[in-house]
C-alpha cells in the first residue's frame, strides 16, 4: 500500500507532497481509498464533501456502538509522506492483521478519511471533521476561498461532489483512535517506537494585515516612508521572542505582499501567524502581545496593523482513562503518555464528546510538514500492530 501511495502527489523536484483537497491527487488518493476498501469487502459511505467512512462489521451489528479509526490523506505544501496516510494504511494493515488473528470483534470498526484536514488550500484546518462534528456550519464553510479565489462548494463540485448530499453520521461511534507519525522527537528522546497522546495544545491562525503607502524604492527618502513591511518584520521578531521567553511556540510561515514589486515600497503586507500555547490562557496573551508590539511598531512607522483570528481551537486533553487503557500491560513495558503540539481529526472529534485516543509511532529526525518527514518501516510495522492490539480491546 505504502509504495502504491508513494508517487501520488509528489514533487520531482523537492521530493514534497501537494496533496491539496479537491484536487486531482487528492481524488486519487480517495479513489485508492476505496479501491483498498473494496479488496477487503468494507462497506464504504462517502458523504458530500468526500469525507469516506469504511466499515468492517464482522458481527453484523450494524453502525451503532462503532470504534472509528484512521486519519487524513491531503498535505500541507510540499509536505512529508507520513501526515496522515500513515493512519489510514496503518488502520487498513490493523484490520487485516485482526482478521488474520480471528479476533471476536463484537463492535463494528470503521476507517475513516477526513478531508482538508491540514487547512492548506481553504486555510481553516480539520474542516471535513468539523463539518460532520457541527464544530463549524456549512453557511461559514461555504465562504471560504482558497488562494486562487476559487469557492469551496466550486471546489467540492469540481471533484465530482455534491455537498447537498449531507455528512458522514458520526452519532453511535463510542470510540475514535487516530494513528499519526509523531511531529517531534519525545519519543526518539525516551527510546520508544509507540506513545499514546494525552493532550493537543492550543493553538490558532491568525491574519495580521499590515496597511501602508506604496512609494518608489529609489526615489522615496528612509524618513518619508510609510513601509508596512518594517512593521511586519518588527512584529515576526517580536513574536519570536516573546515566544522563545515563555517556551511556546509562534510562526510567521506565509506572506502575501502588494504590490510585490522589487522596486516599490509596498502598500500593505498580509501575514499568517501560527501560535500554539500551553494553555488557552497563554495562548491568548502571547497574540495579545505580539499584537501589541505589532501595533506599537505601526504607530512609529506611520503603518496601520489590524488582527483576524482565522482558525482557533482549544486545548484538547484526551480522556485519560481510555489513554491509560490504551497504554498500560504491553510488552516492553507501558507506552509513554505524551502530549503533542499538533492539530488533529483527533481534537474536533474529542471536542465533540466523542472518547478519543491517539497512538504515535517514532519519528526518527523529528522533521514533520516537510519532505524530510520520515518514520522507518520496523516502527511503521510495531505501530500496525499497536493499533490492532487497541482496535481488539476497543471493539471486543
Amino acid at each position: 500500500m505504502w509504495r502504491d501511495l508513494a508517487p501520488v502527489g509528489r514533487d520531482a523536484a523537492s521530493g514534497g507532497y501537494f496533496r491539496q483537497p479537491w484536487t486531482g491527487a487528492e481524488s486519487e488518493l480517495r479513489a485508492w481509498f476505496g479501491e483498498e476498501a473494496a479488496a477487503r469487502e468494507l462497506d464504504v459511505e462517502v458523504d458530500g464533501l468526500g469525507n469516506t467512512i469504511a466499515w468492517w462489521d464482522p458481527a453484523g451489528a450494524g453502525r451503532r456502538g462503532g470504534v472509528l479509526t484512521g486519519s487524513h490523506l491531503d498535505s500541507v505544501l510540499d509536505g512529508g509522506a507520513y501526515d496522515g496516510p500513515l493512519g489510514v494504511v496503518s488502520a487498513l494493515a490493523a484490520v487485516d492483521v485482526l482478521r488474520s488473528r480471528g479476533e471476536a470483534v463484537a463492535s463494528p470498526i470503521g476507517i475513516g478519511v477526513f478531508v482538508e484536514e491540514e487547512g492548506s488550500r481553504f486555510g481553516l484546518a480539520c474542516l471535513g471533521s468539523r463539518l460532520a462534528t457541527g464544530a463549524t456550519t456549512w453557511d461559514r464553510a461555504r465562504e471560504l476561498r482558497d488562494r486562487d479565489g476559487t469557492w469551496l462548494p466550486d471546489a467540492v463540485s469540481a471533484a465530482g461532489l455534491d455537498p447537498s448530499r449531507g455528512l458522514v453520521d458520526l452519532s453511535g461511534i463510542t470510540a475514535f483512535v487516530e494513528l499519526h507519525v509523531e511531529q517531534g522527537r519525545d519519543l526518539v528522546d525516551r527510546g520508544a517506537a509507540i506513545g499514546v497522546a494525552s493532550e493537543i495544545w492550543p493553538h490558532g491562525r491568525y491574519r495580521f494585515d499590515f496597511r501602508g503607502e506604496a512609494n518608489h524604492a529609489g526615489t522615496t527618502r528612509m524618513e518619508d516612508r510609510r513601509d508596512p513591511m518594517l512593521t511586519y518584520a518588527m512584529t515576526a521578531l517580536a513574536a519570536n521572542k516573546q515566544a522563545r521567553t515563555a517556551g511556546q511556540r509562534a510562526t510567521f510561515g506565509r506572506v502575501e505582499v502588494t504590490p510585490n514589486g522589487t522596486n516599490a515600497v509596498p502598500s500593505q503586507v498580509t501575514a499568517w501567524l501560527d501560535a500554539r500555547c500551553d494553555s488557552d490562557a497563554t495562548l491568548a496573551a502571547l497574540v495579545g502581545d505580539i499584537e501589541r508590539q505589532g501595533t506599537d511598531r505601526a504607530g512609529r512607522d506611520g503603518t496601520h496593523l489590524a488582527v483576524t483570528a482565522e482558525s482557533v481551537s482549544g486545548a484538547v486533553r484526551f480522556d485519560a482513562g481510555l489513554a491509560q487503557r490504551i497504554a498500560a500491560d504491553h510488552e516492553g513495558g507501558d507506552w509513554p503518555v505524551i502530549p503533542t503540539q499538533a492539530g488533529h481529526d483527533a481534537g474536533i472529534l474529542s471536542a465533540a464528546g466523542i472518547p478519543t485516543a491517539m497512538l504515535f509511532v517514532r519519528n526518527p529526525t523529528g522533521v514533520s510538514h516537510s519532505p524530510e518527514e520520515s518514520a522507518d518501516t520496523a516502527d511503521c510495522l510495531v505501530g500496525v500492530q499497536a493499533l490492532a492490539d487497541t482496535l481488539a480491546r476497543l471493539a471486543s
